[in-house]
């Protein structure tokens, strides 16, 4: 694939993670609204589990984060997430599509860290090629 097909694949996945962050802050607000018991805990947790997921991942994951952590702690907080989300989605749905969503978040996470990480860039590079435009994670 020539340096065109890695942008317009890593521009793609990029647009795909940002829908898959939303998505796990809806399946998380689904949760919290299902298990709730009552309506304020249903709306605690129904509104709280989104927030607290946006906060950890606005303040450590993010390519802006407040508290700029190494790559692995990055990816912790990624992972603590989207498995969180998975999780409620298999709660509520059931455990096929909570894994479904474990496994494609797993991939564009990894797919995103082996463009930023690829031929020509190092650690925090610039994106799937050299002199290509990225985030610095």
């Amino acid at each position: 694939m020539g340096s065109r097909g890695l942008r317009g694949a890593w521009y793609a996945n990029e647009g795909l993670a940002f829908l898959l962050e939303l998505a796990a802050l809806a399946w998380l607000a689904w949760w919290g609204w299902t298990i709730g018991p009552g309506p304020a805990g249903r709306l605690l947790l129904g509104l709280g589990s989104p927030v607290l997921a946006a906060v950890l991942w606005g303040r450590y994951a993010s390519p802006r984060a407040a508290v700029r952590l190494p790559l692995p702690g990055v990816l912790a907080v990624k992972a603590v997430v989207f498995l969180a989300a998975s999780a409620a989605l298999g709660t509520v749905v059931g455990w096929l599509p909570g894994l479904g969503f474990a496994l494609l978040c797993a991939a564009n996470v990894a797919f995103a860290e082996a463009g930023r990480l690829g031929p020509g860039s190092g650690p925090g590079g610039p994106g799937p090629t050299e002199g290509q435009p990225g985030p610095s994670r």
